[in-house]
């Protein structure tokens, strides 16, 4: 990332670009994924200017399901977009693994959630989330099809070039584009120059994991009644070679579908990274895909009750648009921000989807950052780093807590003598100690200090949050 104090100190002295004018941070986004957009929503409401950037030229319809609740409902609820949330979630109670002879070998009962939060928890698929978060973020702020080439910083403020020779301006910047992150690889090679970038952060992202993912058009009831059900049918089966596949029923009889391959540790006991020697990228295309949809077709179909439906009818039933093969990496990088630049979501922590936990963090990060923003007393550098402190400050516990638990209900589908214990403590799980896990994931129901407050219905008392409490005061 390289700094330029003539192209960045003009740009700021711009009214267009700078804080002098109306005493807020114009702020950039790069990424319109949910982490971007959730952010993008709340500077709006928040009335600072901002504009988003993102690499596709449309937004692409892939993913499979999230499960999304009690952690994120009173924020949605202050953004005024609960109720298109929950006309396209269905609500959720329960999750249930069986083995590959269909018998239910792990059963969580999800519904003292609802208690503890003060809220249902819904299943909505990837694409139908960002979809609604993208109709409610601002047309003319959202810029389709701009490729980060390079980004400029200083005292002054920030300035990314594009691809096709544009840029753009502010005092801001945001990383919030994915585990591959530009803005993070741009920002990491400036660190790592001034000889500021810690070791973790230069290692490569681990990966044990890789994924198939789509949702199913419309399904015909007689031939998929789970679908007529009004509550989510979240069900899984725990393979016996290296697999782990997943069903979630969603709205308009849909159903959000995931195959999971576990990749075994490397001969050393390391895991996987994107140097190892079984990484390509022709292991990524629609080519690879189709491999392994072909593959896992004959994966028998989670289910309540048995079924002689398998994996590959819901692959026929899925647009080849809608398939993608994917690598699930997962690390908490020590490096959140420097300068004027921060990240959000993927772009500083990556989990795999064993414990749910992704969007949910993404999202949260936007609460802790919007409400810093939102406080900054001044555009200056000193003033920005210090908000940038306290979010991360706030923040990175909890990413670390959702890695390792993400971590332990991995342990449940390797193929080890540590995975069998892992799905034997899970099997015969005391409620007592599901209780108590689950009144630690209630606890965190972060709200923006800048919008009216959401009465909270919850018996567990809300984690304190940093951002609101000190914000609220200033």
């Amino acid at each position: 990332m390289a700094t330029s104090d003539t192209t960045v100190a003009a740009a700021a002295a711009t009214p267009a670009a700078t804080a002098t004018n109306s005493l807020k941070p114009k702020v950039l986004i790069v990424g319109a994924g949910i982490a971007g957009l959730t952010m993008a929503i709340l500077l709006h409401k928040a009335d600072i200017p901002f504009e988003i950037f993102e690499r596709t030229s449309t937004i692409k319809a892939l993913g499979s399901a999230l499960t999304l609740g009690v952690n994120i409902i009173p924020l949605f609820k202050q953004m005024g977009i609960y109720d298109d949330f929950v006309a396209e979630g269905k609500p959720f109670r329960e999750i249930l693994a069986f083995n590959e002879q269909q018998e239910l070998i792990i059963s969580m009962d999800m519904k003292p959630l609802v208690e503890m939060g003060g809220d249902e928890g819904y299943v909505i698929s990837r694409p139908d989330l960002q979809g609604l978060l993208m109709r409610h973020v601002p047309a003319e702020r959202v810029h389709m099809g701009q490729r980060v080439e390079s980004i400029q910083q200083d005292e002054h403020g920030v300035k990314i070039i594009f691809a096709d020779g544009t840029s753009h301006q502010g005092d801001i910047l945001v990383g919030a584009d994915g585990a591959h992150s530009v803005v993070r690889k741009d920002l990491y090679q400036q660190l790592k120059e001034d000889k500021k970038l810690p070791a973790s952060d230069e290692e490569p992202m681990p990966f044990n994991y890789t994924c198939l993912v789509g949702q199913t058009r419309p399904l015909d009831p007689e031939e998929y009644p789970q679908v007529t059900d009004p509550l989510s049918q979240f069900n899984s089966i725990l393979g016996e070679n290296y697999y782990t596949w997943a069903t979630f029923t969603t709205k308009n009889n849909t159903i959000c579908w995931m195959v999971a391959y576990y990749i075994p540790n490397q001969s050393n006991g390391t895991k996987n990274n994107n140097d190892s020697n079984n990484h390509c990228e022709s292991d990524w295309g629609p080519d690879a895909a189709q491999a392994m949809c072909n593959k896992v077709r004959d994966f028998v179909m989670p289910s309540v009750t048995k079924t002689s439906k398998t994996m590959g009818d819901l692959i026929d039933q899925t647009p080849k648009e809608l398939v993608s093969k994917v690598v699930l990496e997962e690390k908490v990088f020590d490096t959140w921000h420097a300068g004027r630049t921060v990240l959000i979501g993927d772009a500083c922590h990556k989990f795999t989807p064993a414990g749910g936990q992704g969007a949910i963090n993404a999202i949260q990060d936007t609460v802790a950052l919007a409400n810093w923003i939102h406080a900054l007393p001044s555009m200056s550098l000193q003033d920005i780093d210090h908000a940038f402190q306290e979010y991360k400050a706030e923040r990175y516990p909890n990413s670390v807590a959702a890695y390792n638990n993400g971590q332990m209900l991995e342990k449940c589908t390797e193929k080890s003598f540590l995975g069998a214990v892992a799905r034997v403590v899970m099997k015969h799980m005391p409620r007592w100690l599901l209780m108590m896990e689950l009144r630690i994931m209630a606890k965190h129901r972060p709200q923006v200090a800048f919008l009216p407050l959401i009465e909270d219905q919850g018996t567990v008392k809300p984690a304190y949050q940093a951002s609101l409490h000190k914000t609220r005061r200033a």
